[in-house]
């Protein structure tokens, strides 16, 4: 079996050739083998001694699929861009060693840069918080008020993002059409609202990482042939009432969910490896009918009726 290059850059070209004689007999537990040893590689060029993992919940985040992904991630690419973060499982899980993430969420991406940047003091700030009721809404309510809230450090800003994820019920980021977080307290005995280990680390995986504030068309300007894009948008509502957009006060609607198939479409004429979770409604199968599609199966957490939280059918897009 031929070796596993470990330089840090990644040359593409000699890589497929090595991946090409790796797998001469197309066996999928060797594609396997092959994105271990380079997720390894990245790890020790990154300096990275614990295991990374999202610092805060998501709704629909990607932790419990990522071993249903992992035969389908692409074992060779340039880039790895991903346009909607979120809480980043798959990139914390590839460990990439060239990223662009992005995402539309300022208070996201805020806590992103200020990790990246600034974790000390960010640490420092987390620890001075307490699980109350009553201290949860204060903070929470701080947004209430733009012109104070203006006034906030991005750190500040962070930490209170991060606090209000940890503490709030089912981990959720939700906001109204103004923009303000508006998710009650979760009662819960110990959240871990400061996770020193793993920020640290998280901190060391997000050096030479570009992260961008925009919307999810901005990945345009930068995806090139043979770049690796993996999109988590918000998913399209399985019914009437099942309706969990507002990660954003701006929503996603079908409309968005056009638009982001036109830039599906393009990636792909462009030569990009392109990767797209959503919900299996026939809205998405018809819309993506040109494209394979895989059947994953996920449990979901989030409803208010108990009875029908349990698994679910999930649509994985690929066009490769």
């Amino acid at each position: 079996m031929p070796s596993v290059s470990k330089n840090k850059k990644v040359d593409v070209e000699s890589e497929q050739k090595v991946l090409s004689e790796f797998i001469e007999n197309g066996k999928p537990e060797n594609k396997y083998t092959f994105r271990v040893k380079r997720r390894k590689n990245n790890k020790k060029n990154k300096g990275i001694t614990g295991i990374p993992h999202p610092f805060l919940k998501w709704a629909g985040g990607k932790r419990q699929l990522i071993k249903q992904f992992d035969r389908y991630f692409p074992p060779h690419y340039k880039k790895y861009i991903e346009p909607f973060v979120g809480g980043g499982s798959v990139f914390f899980y590839l460990l990439p060693d060239n990223a662009i993430l992005m995402d539309i969420n300022e208070e996201l991406v805020n806590c992103y840069r200020v990790i990246q940047t600034q974790v000390d003091d960010l640490i420092q700030l987390l620890k001075a918080h307490r699980n109350e009721k009553e201290y949860f809404y204060k903070i929470r309510n701080v947004d209430r008020n733009s012109e104070d809230f203006s006034k906030w450090s991005n750190i500040q800003r962070a930490s209170r993002t991060i606090f209000l994820n940890r503490c709030c019920f089912n981990g959720l980021f939700r906001v109204n059409s103004k923009g303000e977080f508006n998710v009650p307290f979760g009662k819960y005995k110990n959240p871990k609202f400061c996770d020193e280990e793993n920020l640290r680390t998280v901190h060391r995986v997000l050096q030479n990482v570009q992260i961008i504030s925009s919307n999810f068309k901005k990945c345009l300007e930068f995806a090139e042939r043979e770049d690796f894009i993996y999109f988590d948008p918000p998913y399209q509502p399985v019914s009437g009432t099942a309706n969990f957009t507002s990660y954003s006060k701006e929503g996603f609607g079908e409309a968005a969910q056009v638009a982001l198939f036109e830039v599906f479409k393009e990636l792909d004429s462009r030569g990009c490896k392109v990767m797209l979770s959503n919900s299996y409604t026939k809205f998405i199968l018809d819309l993506y009918k040109e494209f394979r599609i895989i059947t994953m199966k996920a449990k979901r957490a989030i409803n208010s009726d108990a009875t029908k939280r349990g698994e679910i059918k999930e649509a994985l897009v690929l066009n490769y």
